[in-house]
Protein backbone atom coordinates (compact mmCIF):
# COMPACT_ATOMS: atom_id res chain seq x y z
CA UNK A 1 0.00 0.00 0.00
CA UNK A 2 1.26 3.45 -0.88
CA UNK A 3 -0.21 5.45 1.98
CA UNK A 4 2.17 8.37 1.66
CA UNK A 5 0.51 9.29 -1.64
CA UNK A 6 -3.11 9.09 -0.44
CA UNK A 7 -3.40 12.87 -0.06
CA UNK A 8 -2.85 13.24 -3.82
CA UNK A 9 -6.21 11.56 -4.32
CA UNK A 10 -8.17 12.62 -1.24
CA UNK A 11 -6.77 16.14 -0.95
CA UNK A 12 -6.45 15.56 2.81
CA UNK A 13 -3.42 15.02 5.05
CA UNK A 14 -5.53 14.26 8.14
CA UNK A 15 -8.57 12.04 8.58
CA UNK A 16 -11.89 13.31 7.26
CA UNK A 17 -13.47 11.72 10.34
CA UNK A 18 -11.00 13.09 12.92
CA UNK A 19 -13.61 15.42 14.44
CA UNK A 20 -16.21 12.67 14.70
CA UNK A 21 -13.73 10.26 16.28
CA UNK A 22 -12.61 12.91 18.79
CA UNK A 23 -16.14 14.06 19.63
CA UNK A 24 -17.26 10.48 20.26
CA UNK A 25 -14.04 9.04 21.71
CA UNK A 26 -15.51 8.51 25.18
CA UNK A 27 -18.50 6.61 23.81
CA UNK A 28 -16.30 4.59 21.45
CA UNK A 29 -14.09 3.60 24.37
CA UNK A 30 -17.12 2.75 26.49
CA UNK A 31 -18.58 0.50 23.77
CA UNK A 32 -15.40 -1.20 22.53
CA UNK A 33 -13.19 -1.47 25.64
CA UNK A 34 -13.38 -4.95 27.12
CA UNK A 35 -15.39 -6.36 24.20
CA UNK A 36 -14.74 -9.47 22.15
CA UNK A 37 -14.47 -8.80 18.41
CA UNK A 38 -14.19 -10.92 15.27
CA UNK A 39 -13.03 -9.31 12.03
CA UNK A 40 -13.58 -11.29 8.84
CA UNK A 41 -11.54 -10.16 5.86
CA UNK A 42 -9.18 -8.69 8.44
CA UNK A 43 -6.05 -8.74 6.30
CA UNK A 44 -7.39 -6.77 3.34
CA UNK A 45 -6.91 -3.07 2.69
CA UNK A 46 -10.02 -2.07 4.65
CA UNK A 47 -9.99 -4.88 7.19
CA UNK A 48 -6.46 -4.19 8.39
CA UNK A 49 -7.37 -0.58 9.16
CA UNK A 50 -10.58 -1.63 10.89
CA UNK A 51 -8.37 -3.74 13.14
CA UNK A 52 -5.95 -0.86 13.79
CA UNK A 53 -8.84 1.47 14.60
CA UNK A 54 -10.46 -1.04 16.96
CA UNK A 55 -7.21 -1.59 18.86
CA UNK A 56 -7.13 2.12 19.74
CA UNK A 57 -10.14 1.46 21.98
CA UNK A 58 -8.81 -1.54 23.96
CA UNK A 59 -10.94 -4.58 23.13
CA UNK A 60 -10.44 -7.56 25.42
CA UNK A 61 -10.18 -10.08 22.60
CA UNK A 62 -9.88 -9.92 18.84
CA UNK A 63 -9.92 -12.70 16.25
CA UNK A 64 -8.62 -11.90 12.78
CA UNK A 65 -10.12 -14.09 10.08
CA UNK A 66 -8.91 -14.00 6.48
CA UNK A 67 -8.57 -16.61 3.76
CA UNK A 68 -5.27 -15.04 2.63
CA UNK A 69 -2.66 -16.66 4.86
CA UNK A 70 0.16 -14.44 3.57
CA UNK A 71 -1.73 -11.19 4.15
CA UNK A 72 -2.76 -12.37 7.60
CA UNK A 73 0.85 -13.10 8.56
CA UNK A 74 1.93 -9.65 7.35
CA UNK A 75 -0.86 -7.98 9.34
CA UNK A 76 0.32 -9.73 12.51
CA UNK A 77 3.90 -8.62 11.85
CA UNK A 78 2.68 -5.07 11.23
CA UNK A 79 0.67 -4.97 14.46
CA UNK A 80 3.41 -6.56 16.57
CA UNK A 81 6.02 -4.18 15.13
CA UNK A 82 4.05 -0.95 15.60
CA UNK A 83 5.00 1.05 18.71
CA UNK A 84 1.59 2.63 19.25
CA UNK A 85 -0.53 -0.52 18.83
CA UNK A 86 -1.61 -2.51 21.88
CA UNK A 87 -2.50 -6.09 20.97
CA UNK A 88 -4.73 -7.82 23.56
CA UNK A 89 -3.63 -11.05 25.20
CA UNK A 90 -6.61 -12.86 23.69
CA UNK A 91 -5.48 -12.51 20.08
CA UNK A 92 -6.10 -15.13 17.41
CA UNK A 93 -5.64 -15.38 13.65
CA UNK A 94 -7.60 -17.79 11.48
CA UNK A 95 -6.74 -18.37 7.79
CA UNK A 96 -10.28 -19.53 7.01
CA UNK A 97 -13.08 -18.09 4.92
CA UNK A 98 -16.74 -17.18 5.37
CA UNK A 99 -18.89 -19.94 3.95
CA UNK A 100 -16.61 -22.83 4.94
CA UNK A 101 -17.25 -25.62 7.44
CA UNK A 102 -14.23 -24.61 9.52
CA UNK A 103 -15.54 -21.03 9.67
CA UNK A 104 -18.92 -22.16 10.97
CA UNK A 105 -17.30 -24.46 13.52
CA UNK A 106 -14.96 -21.76 14.78
CA UNK A 107 -17.82 -19.42 15.57
CA UNK A 108 -19.98 -22.21 16.99
CA UNK A 109 -17.22 -23.50 19.27
CA UNK A 110 -15.63 -20.19 20.37
CA UNK A 111 -16.75 -17.94 23.21
CA UNK A 112 -19.38 -15.47 22.03
CA UNK A 113 -18.22 -12.29 20.29
CA UNK A 114 -19.79 -8.90 20.95
CA UNK A 115 -18.98 -7.48 17.51
CA UNK A 116 -18.80 -9.24 14.15
CA UNK A 117 -17.19 -7.30 11.29
CA UNK A 118 -17.42 -8.71 7.76
CA UNK A 119 -15.08 -6.98 5.33
CA UNK A 120 -14.78 -9.87 2.87
CA UNK A 121 -16.06 -8.95 -0.58
CA UNK A 122 -15.70 -9.44 -4.30
CA UNK A 123 -15.47 -5.75 -5.10
CA UNK A 124 -14.51 -5.44 -8.77
CA UNK A 125 -17.06 -4.53 -11.44
CA UNK A 126 -15.14 -6.76 -13.86
CA UNK A 127 -16.15 -9.79 -11.79
CA UNK A 128 -19.52 -9.91 -13.55
CA UNK A 129 -17.83 -10.80 -16.85
CA UNK A 130 -19.16 -14.38 -16.89
CA UNK A 131 -21.40 -16.68 -14.88
CA UNK A 132 -18.50 -18.37 -13.09
CA UNK A 133 -17.24 -15.09 -11.65
CA UNK A 134 -20.84 -14.11 -10.88
CA UNK A 135 -21.26 -17.29 -8.86
CA UNK A 136 -18.20 -16.42 -6.80
CA UNK A 137 -19.34 -12.81 -6.36
CA UNK A 138 -22.78 -13.81 -5.12
CA UNK A 139 -21.38 -16.52 -2.86
CA UNK A 140 -18.99 -14.06 -1.21
CA UNK A 141 -21.16 -10.96 -1.10
CA UNK A 142 -24.54 -12.54 -0.41
CA UNK A 143 -25.07 -16.28 0.04
CA UNK A 144 -22.32 -17.09 2.54
CA UNK A 145 -23.34 -14.22 4.80
CA UNK A 146 -27.02 -15.17 4.56
CA UNK A 147 -26.31 -18.81 5.36
CA UNK A 148 -24.08 -17.88 8.30
CA UNK A 149 -26.66 -15.56 9.83
CA UNK A 150 -29.39 -18.12 9.23
CA UNK A 151 -27.70 -21.01 11.05
CA UNK A 152 -25.71 -19.07 13.63
CA UNK A 153 -26.10 -20.71 17.06
CA UNK A 154 -25.91 -17.39 18.90
CA UNK A 155 -26.25 -13.70 18.14
CA UNK A 156 -23.74 -10.87 18.31
CA UNK A 157 -24.46 -7.62 20.08
CA UNK A 158 -23.84 -5.99 16.71
CA UNK A 159 -23.00 -7.22 13.22
CA UNK A 160 -21.36 -5.09 10.54
CA UNK A 161 -20.91 -6.03 6.88
CA UNK A 162 -19.39 -3.53 4.49
CA UNK A 163 -21.45 -2.22 1.57
CA UNK A 164 -20.53 0.10 -1.30
CA UNK A 165 -21.51 3.41 -2.87
CA UNK A 166 -22.18 1.28 -5.94
CA UNK A 167 -25.21 -0.18 -4.13
CA UNK A 168 -27.15 3.08 -4.58
CA UNK A 169 -28.92 3.01 -7.97
CA UNK A 170 -26.50 0.31 -9.15
CA UNK A 171 -25.22 0.13 -12.72
CA UNK A 172 -23.53 -3.25 -12.33
CA UNK A 173 -24.01 -6.62 -10.72
CA UNK A 174 -21.36 -5.97 -8.08
CA UNK A 175 -23.20 -2.91 -6.78
CA UNK A 176 -26.51 -4.75 -6.96
CA UNK A 177 -25.03 -7.67 -5.01
CA UNK A 178 -24.12 -5.25 -2.23
CA UNK A 179 -27.70 -3.96 -2.18
CA UNK A 180 -28.88 -7.56 -1.84
CA UNK A 181 -26.37 -8.00 0.98
CA UNK A 182 -27.98 -5.02 2.73
CA UNK A 183 -31.35 -6.74 2.25
CA UNK A 184 -29.96 -9.91 3.84
CA UNK A 185 -28.90 -7.91 6.87
CA UNK A 186 -32.34 -6.29 6.98
CA UNK A 187 -34.01 -9.70 6.87
CA UNK A 188 -32.32 -10.79 10.09
CA UNK A 189 -32.32 -7.38 11.79
CA UNK A 190 -35.05 -8.23 14.32
CA UNK A 191 -32.86 -11.04 15.68
CA UNK A 192 -29.42 -9.68 14.77
CA UNK A 193 -28.88 -5.91 15.04
CA UNK A 194 -26.58 -4.57 12.33
CA UNK A 195 -25.20 -1.46 10.75
CA UNK A 196 -23.19 -1.00 7.59
CA UNK A 197 -21.33 1.62 5.56
CA UNK A 198 -21.40 2.57 1.91
CA UNK A 199 -17.85 3.30 0.94
CA UNK A 200 -16.14 5.59 -1.45
CA UNK A 201 -13.14 4.11 -3.27
CA UNK A 202 -10.21 3.58 -0.91
CA UNK A 203 -7.14 5.36 -2.28
CA UNK A 204 -4.46 2.90 -3.42
CA UNK A 205 -6.31 -0.10 -1.96
CA UNK A 206 -5.16 -3.51 -3.17
CA UNK A 207 -6.38 -4.20 -6.69
CA UNK A 208 -7.56 -0.64 -7.32
CA UNK A 209 -6.51 1.27 -10.42
CA UNK A 210 -4.39 3.79 -8.44
CA UNK A 211 -2.65 0.86 -6.73
CA UNK A 212 -2.05 -0.46 -10.23
CA UNK A 213 -0.36 2.81 -11.19
CA UNK A 214 2.40 2.07 -8.67
CA UNK A 215 2.71 -1.47 -9.98
CA UNK A 216 3.04 -0.20 -13.55
CA UNK A 217 5.74 2.28 -12.56
CA UNK A 218 7.71 -0.37 -10.67
CA UNK A 219 7.51 -2.67 -13.68
CA UNK A 220 8.43 0.02 -16.22
CA UNK A 221 4.98 -0.07 -17.83
CA UNK A 222 2.71 2.76 -19.04
CA UNK A 223 -0.28 4.11 -17.13
CA UNK A 224 -3.78 3.68 -18.53
CA UNK A 225 -7.05 5.07 -17.17
CA UNK A 226 -10.53 6.28 -18.15
CA UNK A 227 -10.82 10.05 -18.39
CA UNK A 228 -14.62 10.23 -17.99
CA UNK A 229 -15.23 8.26 -14.77
CA UNK A 230 -15.45 10.25 -11.52
CA UNK A 231 -15.13 8.63 -8.11
CA UNK A 232 -15.12 9.62 -4.45
CA UNK A 233 -12.07 8.56 -2.43
CA UNK A 234 -11.21 8.04 1.22
CA UNK A 235 -7.95 6.96 2.83
CA UNK A 236 -7.26 3.60 4.46
CA UNK A 237 -7.44 5.17 7.91
CA UNK A 238 -10.75 6.84 7.04
CA UNK A 239 -12.13 3.52 5.80
CA UNK A 240 -11.29 1.83 9.09
CA UNK A 241 -12.76 4.67 11.11
CA UNK A 242 -16.01 4.76 9.11
CA UNK A 243 -16.58 1.05 9.76
CA UNK A 244 -15.89 1.37 13.47
CA UNK A 245 -18.07 4.46 13.84
CA UNK A 246 -20.92 2.60 12.15
CA UNK A 247 -20.57 -0.60 14.16
CA UNK A 248 -20.05 1.07 17.53
CA UNK A 249 -22.38 4.08 17.27
CA UNK A 250 -24.93 3.17 14.61
CA UNK A 251 -28.46 2.19 15.49
CA UNK A 252 -29.95 -1.04 14.15
CA UNK A 253 -30.29 -0.90 10.32
CA UNK A 254 -28.25 2.32 9.94
CA UNK A 255 -26.10 2.82 6.84
CA UNK A 256 -23.18 5.23 7.31
CA UNK A 257 -21.55 7.15 4.46
CA UNK A 258 -18.95 9.92 4.15
CA UNK A 259 -20.44 13.37 3.59
CA UNK A 260 -18.40 14.08 0.48
CA UNK A 261 -19.69 16.65 -2.00
CA UNK A 262 -20.58 16.04 -5.63
CA UNK A 263 -18.54 18.28 -7.90
CA UNK A 264 -15.99 19.04 -5.18
CA UNK A 265 -14.65 15.77 -3.79
CA UNK A 266 -14.71 13.60 -6.91
CA UNK A 267 -11.71 12.87 -9.08
CA UNK A 268 -11.15 11.15 -12.43
CA UNK A 269 -8.65 8.32 -12.68
CA UNK A 270 -6.79 10.09 -15.47
CA UNK A 271 -6.26 13.11 -13.21
CA UNK A 272 -4.99 10.84 -10.43
CA UNK A 273 -2.45 9.35 -12.85
CA UNK A 274 -1.25 12.81 -13.88
CA UNK A 275 -1.06 14.06 -10.28
CA UNK A 276 0.85 10.97 -9.14
CA UNK A 277 3.40 11.31 -11.93
CA UNK A 278 3.92 14.97 -11.10
CA UNK A 279 4.39 14.09 -7.43
CA UNK A 280 7.09 11.60 -8.43
CA UNK A 281 8.85 14.15 -10.59
CA UNK A 282 7.73 12.67 -13.90
CA UNK A 283 6.09 14.37 -16.85
CA UNK A 284 3.01 12.56 -18.20
CA UNK A 285 2.88 12.21 -21.97
CA UNK A 286 -0.48 11.21 -23.42
CA UNK A 287 -0.38 8.59 -26.18
CA UNK A 288 -3.05 7.74 -28.73
CA UNK A 289 -3.19 3.98 -28.09
CA UNK A 290 -2.12 1.24 -25.70
CA UNK A 291 0.42 0.05 -28.26
CA UNK A 292 2.06 3.47 -28.56
CA UNK A 293 2.18 3.85 -24.78
CA UNK A 294 3.85 0.46 -24.33
CA UNK A 295 6.40 1.24 -27.04
CA UNK A 296 7.42 4.59 -25.52
CA UNK A 297 8.38 3.59 -21.97
CA UNK A 298 12.05 2.86 -22.61
CA UNK A 299 12.42 6.04 -24.66
CA UNK A 300 10.62 8.35 -22.22
CA UNK A 301 11.76 7.05 -18.81
CA UNK A 302 15.40 8.29 -19.04
CA UNK A 303 14.01 11.73 -19.95
CA UNK A 304 11.85 11.93 -16.81
CA UNK A 305 8.69 11.37 -18.85
CA UNK A 306 6.06 8.65 -18.64
CA UNK A 307 3.63 7.46 -21.35
CA UNK A 308 -0.08 7.40 -20.53
CA UNK A 309 -3.13 6.21 -22.43
CA UNK A 310 -6.42 7.81 -21.40
CA UNK A 311 -9.76 6.80 -22.89
CA UNK A 312 -13.53 7.12 -22.57
CA UNK A 313 -14.92 4.08 -20.81
CA UNK A 314 -16.94 1.55 -22.81
CA UNK A 315 -16.96 -1.49 -20.52
CA UNK A 316 -20.00 -3.15 -18.95
CA UNK A 317 -21.20 -1.81 -15.61
CA UNK A 318 -19.22 1.41 -15.41
CA UNK A 319 -21.10 4.36 -13.99
CA UNK A 320 -19.83 7.84 -14.79
CA UNK A 321 -20.39 9.01 -11.20
CA UNK A 322 -21.16 7.56 -7.79
CA UNK A 323 -23.77 8.32 -5.15
CA UNK A 324 -24.16 7.20 -1.57
CA UNK A 325 -27.94 7.23 -1.26
CA UNK A 326 -31.13 7.39 -3.30
CA UNK A 327 -33.97 9.91 -3.18
CA UNK A 328 -36.19 7.31 -1.52
CA UNK A 329 -33.90 6.87 1.50
CA UNK A 330 -34.28 8.82 4.76
CA UNK A 331 -31.16 10.70 5.84
CA UNK A 332 -29.77 12.04 9.10
CA UNK A 333 -27.04 14.55 8.26
CA UNK A 334 -26.92 16.19 11.69
CA UNK A 335 -25.75 13.35 13.93
CA UNK A 336 -22.09 13.61 12.88
CA UNK A 337 -19.83 16.25 11.39
CA UNK A 338 -18.63 14.34 8.33
CA UNK A 339 -20.71 11.17 8.39
CA UNK A 340 -24.21 10.90 6.98
CA UNK A 341 -26.63 8.20 8.10
CA UNK A 342 -29.34 6.41 6.10
CA UNK A 343 -32.09 5.36 8.52
CA UNK A 344 -34.28 2.38 7.75
CA UNK A 345 -37.44 0.78 9.02
CA UNK A 346 -38.15 -2.93 8.90
CA UNK A 347 -37.59 -4.81 5.65
CA UNK A 348 -40.61 -5.35 3.40
CA UNK A 349 -39.05 -7.04 0.37
CA UNK A 350 -38.39 -10.47 1.79
CA UNK A 351 -40.35 -12.39 -0.87
CA UNK A 352 -38.29 -10.90 -3.72
CA UNK A 353 -35.09 -11.47 -1.75
CA UNK A 354 -35.88 -15.13 -1.07
CA UNK A 355 -36.74 -15.65 -4.74
CA UNK A 356 -33.33 -14.28 -5.73
CA UNK A 357 -31.47 -16.34 -3.12
CA UNK A 358 -33.22 -19.49 -4.37
CA UNK A 359 -32.29 -18.58 -7.94
CA UNK A 360 -28.63 -17.93 -7.06
CA UNK A 361 -28.32 -21.28 -5.28
CA UNK A 362 -30.00 -23.26 -8.06
CA UNK A 363 -28.10 -21.46 -10.83
CA UNK A 364 -24.76 -22.79 -9.58
CA UNK A 365 -25.60 -26.29 -10.77
CA UNK A 366 -27.68 -25.39 -13.84
CA UNK A 367 -25.53 -25.26 -17.02
CA UNK A 368 -28.36 -23.59 -18.96
CA UNK A 369 -28.34 -20.41 -16.85
CA UNK A 370 -26.86 -17.40 -18.65
CA UNK A 371 -25.59 -14.04 -17.47
CA UNK A 372 -28.79 -12.51 -18.85
CA UNK A 373 -30.76 -14.79 -16.51
CA UNK A 374 -28.69 -13.54 -13.58
CA UNK A 375 -29.35 -9.91 -14.51
CA UNK A 376 -33.11 -10.50 -14.89
CA UNK A 377 -33.25 -12.25 -11.52
CA UNK A 378 -31.25 -9.47 -9.88
CA UNK A 379 -33.56 -6.75 -11.24
CA UNK A 380 -36.51 -8.43 -9.47
CA UNK A 381 -34.66 -8.11 -6.16
CA UNK A 382 -33.08 -4.72 -6.94
CA UNK A 383 -35.46 -2.83 -9.28
CA UNK A 384 -33.12 0.20 -9.29
CA UNK A 385 -30.45 -1.79 -11.16
CA UNK A 386 -29.80 -0.14 -14.53
CA UNK A 387 -27.58 -2.68 -16.24
CA UNK A 388 -26.13 -2.02 -19.67
CA UNK A 389 -24.22 -4.84 -21.34
CA UNK A 390 -21.53 -3.60 -23.77
CA UNK A 391 -19.81 -6.92 -24.36
CA UNK A 392 -16.53 -5.46 -23.11
CA UNK A 393 -14.78 -5.77 -19.75
CA UNK A 394 -11.65 -4.41 -18.09
CA UNK A 395 -9.71 -7.64 -18.64
CA UNK A 396 -9.47 -6.50 -22.26
CA UNK A 397 -7.65 -3.29 -21.32
CA UNK A 398 -4.31 -2.36 -19.79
Amino acid sequence: MNLKYEYIITGRRSSFFAQDIEANSAELLNVIKGSRIAVVGAAGSIGSWVVKTLLRFEPEAISLVDISENNLVELVRDLRSSKNVKVPKDFKTMPIGLGSIEFDRYFAETERFDFFFNLSAVKHVRSEKDIYCLMRMLDTNVLSLNDFLEQMPYRFSKAFSVSSDKAANPANMMGASKMVMEQVLMKYSDQQPFSTARFANVAFSDGSLPHGFHERLNKMQPLSAPRDVKRYFISHQEAGELCVLSAALGSNRDVFFPKLSSGEDEKTFSQIAVDLLHEMGLEPVECSSEEEAKAKVEEFAPQGKWPCYFFNTDTTGEKGYEEFYTEAEDLDTERFQNVGVIMRDKFSGEDALEEFLDFARAAKTNPNITKTDYVKAMIKAVPTLKHSETGKNLDQKM
